[in-house]
């Protein structure tokens, strides 16, 4: 697997990066203001993540994703390492990252990768989202913030 930058001549991976982030015009921000990063298997995008600075030396990681029948064998986890490495040889000594309550894989996946949970945004997903999400049989309310001192 190879990990490297989007290209300014390329498009971005939407349908990718809305099984992340149901929201288009959130995911179209986070593409404008930040650096996005495609997992390439046989020249096939099959993962991507985007990382987006949010104050001095502090970046955040955001919509990470990998194509569905994928899950499960270490694209995520490479994903996640991949961000960290480049955001502490960027200069950053802060990266964070946000899921929902419900993403139990992804909380689980952020702590294996270093992540410390550092605070709750209640109801982030009910103010943010007109429609309901629902993972794992539980309603997905509010954002779990991690950080990670690089």
């Amino acid at each position: 697997m190879m990990i490297r930058k989007l290209r300014v001549d390329e498009d971005s991976p939407i349908k990718l990066l809305l099984l992340a982030d149901p929201s288009q015009k959130l995911v179209e921000d986070y593409l404008k203001r930040g650096e996005c990063f495609l997992a390439e298997i046989n020249h096939q995008i099959v993962g991507v993540y985007v990382l987006l600075p949010t104050r001095p030396e502090t970046v955040e990681l955001v919509n990470v994703a990998v194509t569905e029948e994928l899950h499960g064998k270490g694209i995520g986890k490479q994903l996640v390492s991949h961000a960290i490495e480049t955001a502490r040889s960027s200069g950053y000594k802060t990266i964070e990252i946000g899921t929902g309550n419900s993403s139990i894989g992804q909380l689980a996946l952020y702590q294996k990768c270093g992540f410390r949970i550092v605070g709750v945004d209640f109801d982030f997903f009910i103010r943010h989202y007109a429609e309901e999400i629902y993972e794992n049989g539980i309603q997905c309310r509010d954002m779990i913030r991690l950080s990670q001192d690089l």
